[in-house]
């Protein structure tokens, strides 16, 4: 048994320490949010974060990670209100099929995170997520608003 905290949740799972994360949590724990694509961490549809770094995880073995606390897409909404990044993906319209953005707003929380205003070269840099539909103006306007509106809620509260 390998204890995984995910989301918050402790879960218990009986798997060999060399499964792919990706797999105990889409199949073992049931969370079909992260999603499959490519097997090899190149395109990046399976990213959750593991503490606060965003990882593809295809390719982590669940055995190496612990006591880490793994996120997922299920986890970034709270009390029924989307997260800052979901709601940019809404606005702007970002998703075509719509496959590999759960990995891609996952990758973007990460990346403001670290960066809360970040320039079109840090985006390029950090979001190497690929896109078949090719949304990619609308993933930088997104990304762009996004930190945006945080600066916005900032100074909102600053104001207070």
């Amino acid at each position: 048994m390998i204890a995984l905290s995910v989301n918050g949740k402790t879960y218990n799972v009986d798997v060999e320490a060399d499964t792919p994360l990706l797999w105990v949590l889409r199949d073992t724990i049931g969370l079909t949010g992260t999603k499959y694509g490519c097997g090899i961490a190149q395109c990046g549809c399976c990213t959750v974060h593991i503490g606060d770094v965003a990882t593809r995880s295809c390719q982590v073995p669940v055995g190496t990670i612990g006591a880490a606390q793994i996120t997922t897409i299920e986890a970034l909404a709270q009390g029924g209100k989307l997260h800052p990044v979901q709601q940019a993906w809404i606005d702007h319209d970002v998703p075509q099929c719509g496959y590999c953005q759960t990995g891609m707003m996952m990758a973007v929380v990460a990346l403001l995170k670290e960066k809360p205003q970040p320039t079109d070269a840090d985006i390029d840099a950090a979001i190497t997520n690929i896109c078949r539909c090719g949304t990619y103006q609308r993933i930088r306007a997104a990304i762009h608003a996004a930190a945006e509106g945080a600066l916005q809620r900032r100074d909102a509260q600053a104001a207070r």
